[in-house]
Formats: structure tokens, sequence, C-alpha cells
């Protein structure tokens, strides 16, 4: 874990995650708890922690990164050396509210490599293929390309990888930061993204046994299991500083799938499964400006990304930890 601006030193300093309970930092959290230990990992978020919620396993403080002395006490009093920005708004919301998506994912970036740039810290920042758009190439869409996303969260995310590069270029501070595709998980609700049908379709097929699909079926997007991406995440930020050619942000991929291939794989598991569609026309059209595919190779050279999870590893798991948790509907 990174100390300061040092990745291979042992860690003596604490980490600081914000946006704790959401999709990724709920899962986040636990993985950085059982790799540096409960206490050492300060997860905060602007809910209130409810009992029972995962984040109470450890420190846990109400913190608004859009109030930059909420981020400045928390910084004082828990000595944070690393810190893992989750907070933002995700891209079907942040088209619902462009000016709170901006406010909240720029403002509450900026604040964040400010107390980093005084405390010392190394920041982790999350962008997504929501950086690309359009004009990019969506086959194997190369590390270093054109960025001209049509979306303010994909505005966002382009604006948030160059901050980023600018505060590691001028002030030297440890900014890493990956280009994460579709996730799917089985431990937090849908929070408002694009992707998120990929996680609605395993909660509906243990359920009913059926599901209906806001994007159409042919749509193909490049996505990762969760557990793959919280370990990209640690691994990113364990790396040797000096083989990091692209810092803000690498590109990383496990599959690239449509809805209708997804539901065939969860059909091979759970018989007579049966999917329709009735399609969104906003989150089609964002998910129509996004890759089919990245390709990975700098992160797979540079500090020896790759995926454990493809399609039918990933339904297997899903549907066991899902199907554990979940009671399928009674019928009449």
């Amino acid at each position: 874990m990174l100390v300061c601006r040092q990745a291979s030193e042992t860690i003596v300093r604490n980490i600081l995650v914000t946006g704790a309970l959401g999709q990724i930092g709920s899962e986040l959290v636990p993985a950085l708890r059982a790799h540096y230990g409960a206490e050492r990992v300060i997860a905060t978020d602007i809910r209130m922690l409810q009992p029972g919620n995962g984040g109470s396993a450890g420190p846990y403080e109400h913190v608004d990164c859009t109030r930059p002395h909420q981020i400045h006490e928390v910084m004082r009093r828990h000595d944070i050396g690393t810190i893992y920005h989750m907070a933002a708004l995700l891209s079907a919301v942040a088209e619902d509210k462009p000016q709170i998506a901006w406010s909240v994912n720029m403002g509450g970036l900026y604040n964040v490599l400010e107390v980093a740039r005084q405390y010392e810290c190394a920041v982790f920042f999350p962008s997504s293929i929501g950086a690309f758009g359009p004009s990019t190439p969506r086959d194997h869409t190369p590390q270093v390309t054109v960025q001209r996303p049509t979306t303010m969260y994909g505005v966002t995310k382009v604006s948030g990888e160059l901050l980023a590069d600018y505060y590691a270029q001028r002030f030297g501070v440890d900014t890493r930061g990956l280009r994460l595709p579709g996730l799917i998980s089985y431990s937090a609700p849908p929070g408002g993204g694009t992707t998120d049908y990929a996680v609605e379709i395993f909660h509906q097929a243990i359920r009913y046994r059926h599901y209906t699909c806001f994007l159409s079926a042919d749509t193909r997007l490049d996505m990762m299991y969760m557990p793959d991406a919280i370990r990209a995440m640690i691994e990113l930020m364990q790396a040797d500083a000096a083989r990091l050619n692209h810092r803000n942000a690498y590109n990383v991929t496990a599959m690239t799938i449509t809805p209708a291939e997804l539901a065939a794989a969860i059909e091979r598991q759970i018989p007579g499964f049966v999917i329709d569609y009735e399609v969104d026309p906003v989150r089609q059209a964002i998910a129509e400006s996004w890759p089919r595919s990245l390709d990975d190779s700098a992160a797979r050279t540079d500090w020896g990304w790759t995926p454990r999870y493809d399609l039918d590893a990933m339904c297997a798991d899903m549907i066991e930890k899902l199907g554990a948790r979940l009671k399928p509907a009674s019928r009449a």
C-alpha cells in the first residue's frame, strides 16, 4: 500500500475511502481491511451508517466530499496516507442531474486532491469507459486515444483524469487510476449506472425467472466482475511507481458481452429464465457512445494485470452468492 509517494514502502499511515457505502466502496472497504487491518481503513460516506452495514466492521465517518473542512478534519484525526476516492454520481443519475454531478464529481475530486497535496497522500481515482465518446474507436479502444464524451458523467471522468495528472505533474501527488468497465456485483444494489442491467438481471432471474432489459439485446459493452475490479485497484496502488507509464488512468477489462449473451449464460444455470426488452432511449444512447471492448495491454505490461473471471465463472459465482441472499418469489 502506498505511503505518501512511495508505493514500495511499508504502510505506516491509514487509508481513507470516500463513497464507502456505494457500489464499489461497499466491497472495496472489506477487501482493504482484510489486507491491511480493519482499524487502518477509515470508511466515509455522505450517508449515515445503518446498523449491520459492512462499514460498521471498522472506523466510519460521515463526510460530504463537497465540504472541504469535513475532509480536512478526518485527514487530521486519522493520519491518512492513501485515499481511495469513490464518491461520485453514476452515469444515468449524472445525466439527469448534470449540475449536481459536476459539483459532486469534480468538486469532490478537487477537494480530495487538495488535501492529498497538503497531507502528502496518494490518491486512487476511478475513471470509466464513460470517459470515451462516439468519436473514440469502439473496438479494442487504445490506452491513449480520442476522449470526447457526450455525457456529463463522461465529461467529469475525462476532467478528473486530467486534474489528477496535473496534481501528479505539478505537485508530485501520487495519483493513480483505472478506466473501469461496467461492474457486476452481488453485494451492492444497482446505483444508477448504464451497465446496471447486468446486476439487475441476476436479481430478477433468481426471484422471478424473468427480466425486462433497458438496453437492446445486441448492445455490446465491456464488463468486469467486482472481485476482479477490487483486486485491480489494490494491485495498482501496490505497484512500483517506476513501472507506471500511465497513471490516470489504465484501461482494464475482463469480458465484452451483450444482454443476450449474459441472459444465455444465466439460462444455462437457471433453466426457464426469460429475458425481454423495453429500451430506455437515454441509457441506450449512453451505451452506444461507449467502447465495446478495451485494449488493456498497458495494464498487463506495466503492473501485471490479468482478470480471473470470465462470463461463465462470473455467472456461477453471482448466482451462488446472490442466491444465498434472495428467495425466489412465490408463484400462484
